[in-house]
Parts: structure tokens; sequence; C-alpha cells
């Protein structure tokens, strides 16, 4: 509490802008903003109630005679009014009283440091109030025999170290900030860019795809009155050839291999007798080797019941019948494969007999007439009605998918790259630059982690499964109201820029885990302190160069304070 009244005193313009003029002589306790009103050597007029004069001998005489307690400005007797309720100029000229003190303190001059008000109650109360009063001029009675001496030197000089220490680490911290923010904006025009070319290639690929559609429109009414012929075409018997006649070959060279493979099996098997018959044969009985006899046993056994594999003259004189090619058996494919040309496919191929002017035109009128009288069931299609879609249709198919999938892939890129223009990226679009990165800390026995615009982990130091204690949702402010712990790291009071987690893994017997990252100004991305305020709802703070600076409705971020 009283860092906090220290600093609304230091921190306010008016008290600072005065506190730098020379000091007047006044009484003890009398800041320089209120010197005016201790000028008269004789009698003194109560600030907030000038309709009252006291002698001015009865200033700090411990006695409260003013009713805003102006008379005892070095002094604790008016210490029951309330503090730091200065009289507005309604209140001086029409000379209402005012029931709370009309004095911000007790001031202590802290020459060699930055001078300060303390509360009245502080006076002369048998303590040493050195980070508030390092003159010890709070002290003046001596009561209980305390008496401060002045430290305002040696605290100052340590402040002064401090202060140019944080303001190097807030200088530091405010060019990594604006590298952030022109990072952001640099990774914002490639979004950019990136949406313009994928609005030309989708522009290019809408009329690519349009004229694939045309052709395939085209290819298919071409394709459906087209008289086939030759290899692989036409008739069901036809077809069965030509579908026969690869596969045939496939399963001789198949059989080819087995055979190989089988003879080199059996001469391996015949080697490996030869080997346990010598060695049945030379084995000494008397040895008493009961391993070696009984591998003899068992290969008397084998020669006894079993015999070598012996090739079969009839089987193999089948597989070499079955080895032989197709000329060698007499089977000529040609015969199958080949279609004789009817009347009617001479017919329909009677523009090759006009001349060249006149053949390509008399071509595509001879088509469209052909499908036209095929779909009227006048005509019959030509022999491949019997086989299945055309190379030709599949082919352009292909085309036409391969070119869908392409334009549906950059529309999709558009609607992606969008959103992401479109998403919150806080102050300047900088977490923009920050995304993906993750900081983390140990803290007993995890060790936590914060990934920017994605999620923050638990991770256990034992080892085992992390635990995700949420997900990112969306940004947010929040007024803070925290003292700062003496390395300055902290949030502060003010309002602050906050990162909702939400939707982490279930907590037993309770909800899903959830975690708010609230922001400080720090020289470097770092994690101060993690707490769990209630059954599975964490709170994080962060310090990052990403909001040093910043300005929000409540004014500026005291940065001098979290750095």
């Amino acid at each position: 509490m009283r860092a906090k009244y220290l600093e609304a005193l230091l921190l306010s313009p008016a008290i600072g802008g005065v506190l730098a003029a020379s000091d007047p002589p006044r009484p003890r306790g009398v800041g320089p903003e209120f010197a005016k009103f201790y000028k008269s050597p004789d009698t003194f007029t109560c600030i907030s109630a000038p309709s009252i004069h006291i002698s001015a001998s009865r200033l700090n005489d411990d006695y409260c005679d003013c009713p805003d307690g102006s008379d005892e400005p070095g002094t604790s007797a008016c210490s029951f009014l309330s503090p730091l309720s200065p009289p507005s100029p309604a209140d001086t000229v029409t000379g209402d009283l005012n029931t709370s003190n009309a004095l911000p303190g007790y001031y202590c001059k802290n020459k060699g440091h930055q001078p300060a008000y303390i509360p009245f109650t502080y006076v002369n109360d048998g303590i040493c109030d050195y980070e508030l009063c390092c003159d010890g001029s709070d002290e003046w009675a001596g009561v209980g025999g305390v008496k401060c001496e002045d430290r305002c030197k040696e605290i100052g000089r340590e402040a002064r170290k401090l202060d140019e220490a944080r303001q190097q680490a807030l200088g530091a911290a405010m060019r990594r900030r604006k590298e952030l923010v022109k990072e952001a904006e640099r990774m914002r025009k490639e979004v950019e860019d990136r949406i313009e070319t994928l609005v030309a290639q989708t522009e290019a690929s809408e009329m690519h795809v349009a004229d694939l559609e045309r052709e395939v429109k085209e290819v298919e009414r071409s394709e459906k009155g087209k008289v086939v012929k030759g290899p692989g075409k036409g008739g069901k018997l036809v077809v069965l050839a030509g579908m026969a006649r690869p596969r045939i070959e496939e399963l001789r060279e198949s059989l080819l291999k087995v055979r190989r493979q089988r003879d080199e099996s059996v001469e391996i098997v015949k080697k490996l007798e030869g080997i346990l018959s010598t060695f049945q044969k030379e084995y000494d009985p008397n040895y008493n080797d009961m391993g070696v006899k009984r591998a003899v046993r068992s290969w008397e056994e084998y020669a006894a019941n079993e015999q070598s594999p012996e090739a079969d003259g009839a089987h193999e004189r089948d597989l070499d019948e079955i080895l032989k090619s197709d000329e060698e058996n007499g089977l000529n494919w040609e015969e199958f494969e080949h279609v004789e040309e009817s009347d009617v496919e001479v017919l329909y191929k009677f523009e090759e007999y006009l001349p060249k002017s006149l053949r390509d035109w008399v071509h595509q009128k001879l088509r469209d007439l052909r499908e036209t009288l095929i779909e009227n069931g006048i005509l019959a299609r030509g022999s491949s009605s019997d086989s299945s879609e055309s190379k030709a249709v599949t082919d352009a198919r292909t085309r036409l998918r391969t070119a869908q999938d392409e334009l549906r892939k950059n529309r999709e890129g558009i609607d992606s790259h969008k959103a992401d223009l479109e998403k919150d990226y806080g102050p300047d679009g900088i977490f923009r630059a920050l995304k993906g990165q993750c900081v983390s800390q140990d803290s007993g026995e995890y060790t936590y982690e914060f990934c920017w615009m994605e999620k923050t982990t638990q991770k256990s130091r034992k080892g085992g499964a992390h635990t995700g204690m949420g997900n990112f949702v969306r940004i947010e402010k929040v007024t803070v109201d925290e003292d700062l712990s003496a390395d300055g790291k902290g949030l502060g009071s003010g309002e602050r820029w906050a990162l909702k987690f939400e939707n982490g893994q279930h907590c037993w017997n309770g909800p899903n885990r959830s975690t708010k990252v609230i922001l400080a100004c720090g020289e470097k991305d770092e994690i101060w302190k993690v707490v769990e305020e209630e059954k599975c709802v964490y709170r994080m703070e962060v310090g990052t160069p990403a909001v040093c600076g910043l300005a929000s409705d409540s004014g500026t971020v005291p940065t001098r304070d979290e750095l």
C-alpha cells in the first residue's frame, strides 16, 4: 500500500512540476505547491475553510485546529481525516468546510533522491520509512529513541542506477517492438500479394475449366458415333483376345521362373544329402557325442523313408509344351485381333475419297449427322459400343478434373488468406509476427509453455503426457491493479492486453482447462508467473516487447514500472 501511495504522488504531473521549483521557507511537512498558504508570519488561514484564522504559532503544535487539518502539516494530529483531498477553487471562494485533509500528506524533501508525500499516520510512528522518506525527517520527534539518518544520497544513487537500467531495457524493448511491427507489416503484405496472385490464377483457371468442359462435350459427341477398329477394339472376341494375349505371356514368364527356382532347389537338396551321407559313413560310432549320434540316426531314418526329388519325365514334357511360344504352338493372335470393315464402316469413311479442300468440312458434318441419327434410333452405333469409354474421352475428363482441382485449391487459398487478414492480431497486428513462437518456464514439477496465437501447455518435468491448457480463441483487454515485484516484473496497474485460450484438455471432475495470458511490457518474451485461480482455470503473466508503449483507454501503459 505504501508503494502505491508513493506511486500515485510521484506520477502526478501537477505535483511533479512543482517539486522541481526551489523551496521557500515553510513549516515542516509542507510541500512547495502549498507554500503560498503559509507565508504570513502572524496568522494562518485554514486552506479549505478560509473563514477560520488562527495564530501562526499554533502550526504544528500537535493539535488539530483547522477542520481540514492544514494547520498540522508536520504532525499526525489530523491523521484521522481522509488523506489527499485538496480543496476545489469554489470551496476556497465560498468558504465551505472540508472534512477531508487539504494536504496530500507529510512532505519529505529527500534531497539527493525524489521528494515524496507520506501518510500523516507515518509521522513519528517510531519506524524509519526509508522507501518513502529517505531523509528520515518523518521521525523528527525521536519517538522511542528512534533516530532515522538521512540515506537519500545512497538510496538515490541506487535508484538512479536502477532507473538507468530500466530505461536501457525499455529502449531495447521499444526497438524490438518496432522490429516486430515491421515484420508483421511485411507478413501482412505477403498475404495481400498472395491473394492478388491467387485471384489472377483463379480467373485464368476458370477460363481454362470452361474451355475443358467444352472440349469434353465435343470429344464425347465426336466419340459416340465414331467407328472403332483395329487391335483391342471391336466385338467381345476382339476385346477378349486383346486381354488374353498379354496375360498368357505374363503367366508363361512366371512359370519359367518357378521352374528355374525348382531346379535350383533340387540341386541344393542333393548336395545336402551327399554331405549328410558322407558324414554318416565317416563318423566314429565309438565317439560318445549324443548330438552327433542323434543327427546320424535322423539321417538314417530320412534315407530309409524319404526319396530325393526326381524329375517326372511326363510332367517335364508338359511344361516344355506349355512354355513354347505362340508361334511354335501355331497360335496367330492377328486372326482374332483384326476386324474386317463392314459396308457401313466404309460408308462412314467415304469423306476420305473427297478432295482435301472439302474433307474437313464434310468430316464434321458427317459426324454431326451420324450422332443425330444414332440419338434418334435410326442408325446403330459403331462396333465400339461393346467397349469402355474411349481414351480420348478419358484423357479429356482427366484434364478437366485436374483443372477443377486447381481451381478449387485457388479459391480455398483466397478464402483462407482473406480470413487471415480479417483476424485480430492485436495492436498494429504485431502478434502476427509472433504467431507460432513459444515461450516456456519451469515452475515446480511442471514446465509451462505458451505459444502465441495457438495454445498453452503444461508439461510434467518427470516425463509423461503433456496437458493442453487451452487453444487460442480471442484477444481482449483487462484491467489489473497489482503491486510489482522488486525486480519490476509484473502487471502493475492499468489496462492490459490479454490472450484467451479455451477448450483445453478436460479436467477430471471439472471443466475443460482454460488459460488467460495477460501481457505486460518486458525486454523479452518471458513467462513471469502461472497461477491456478480456480479448478483448471489458469492465469499466466507474460512479459513481451510487443505491448511496450501502447496507449489504452485508461492512459499510457506505465512501462517504467514494468521494466
